[in-house]
């Protein structure tokens, strides 16, 4: 059984209106510019309290650099990069075929939150990125994550696009002999982007369902 680690690295301001009473004299004029530019600099991040996720379980990743996008082909026979997905929340795990508990594990769980998620589960895309191109082709690849979904997509490309693609996530992933064979020792968080593409949180694999579908849930019902 192969070791699978985990590793992270991990408005504008309102116009002045001259019939409102005098302020008290705590508020000097540095306050008010201080508090002005604050909202500034707000409105300039796009930040505002609709975007904000409250309660979740997973590590918020809302402020973070990581997965920016990706270039990788897909088993639906597709190019896709991060921007082919928007209007739904993203799911992004790395793994490979052969993986004995992890993987099966992850993609059995993401299945099971699209279905307590109902409605809105179809608002979520699960998207297994291989990290054993050398024995995942395509075909192979299609034909497990289908098993467990079949919208989920499998994504695959050469060992340079893999490199790029998990430095962008900060993920790990080695092979590691075997005897004659070899197995995968890789990063197991999944990564959940909103409807925007913004990456948002990352779940560690012995988080509970209820931890997934609550912290997806909330995802999915952030501002489109």
């Amino acid at each position: 059984m192969s070791a699978h680690r985990t590793r992270t690295n991990a408005g504008m301001a309102p116009p002045f209106v001259h019939d409102r009473p005098p302020l008290p004299r705590t508020l000097t004029r540095r306050t008010l510019m201080a508090a002005g530019l604050a909202a500034a600099l707000g409105a300039l991040a796009g930040c505002s309290k609709e975007d904000e996720l409250e309660d979740m379980r997973g590590m918020d990743l809302s402020d973070s650099e990581l997965g920016r996008d990706f270039s990788l082909q897909g088993t639906d026979g597709r190019a896709h990069t991060l921007a082919d997905f928007k209007g739904k929340a993203v799911l992004v795990f790395f793994g490979f075929t052969q993986c004995p508990d992890v993987c099966p594990t992850a993609l059995a769980r993401a299945a099971e939150v699209k279905r307590r998620l109902g409605e809105k589960g179809h608002r979520l895309q699960v998207l297994f990125i291989t990290v054993d191109p050398e024995r995942d082709t395509p075909e192979v690849l299609r034909a497990y994550v289908q098993a467990f979904d079949p919208g989920f997509i499998g994504l695959y490309g050469s060992a340079a696009q893999l490199e790029q693609t998990a430095r962008e996530f900060k993920a790990y992933y080695k092979k590691v002999p075997t005897g004659s064979s070899y197995t995968m020792d890789h990063t197991a968080l999944s990564y959940v982007y909103d409807a925007q593409g913004r990456l948002r949180v990352a779940l560690r694999h012995g988080q509970s369902i209820d931890d997934f579908a609550g912290d997806i849930g909330r995802i999915i019902d952030l501002p489109a």
